[in-house]
């Protein structure tokens, strides 16, 4: 009986501190732009190799 009257507090406690986190972060925009942020690494922003960046890579290994 005594570890339920901390147990219980406890977990409403925890529960409290779990839905002000998820407040928190709503607040701040976290979930705003969700498609967003799955297709951004989709976009090469690299930009493309050339022939001059192909000879350096070449030149490289062939000091390995």
């Amino acid at each position: 009986m005594t570890s339920l009257m901390w147990l219980i507090p406890a977990a409403l406690f925890l529960g409290a501190l779990g839905l002000a986190a998820f407040f928190w972060t709503m607040r701040s925009g976290q979930y705003d732009d969700m498609q967003g942020v799955a297709e951004r690494i989709l976009i090469d922003d690299d930009k493309p190799i050339t022939d001059e960046d192909e000879d350096a890579n070449e030149a490289d290994s062939d000091r390995v």
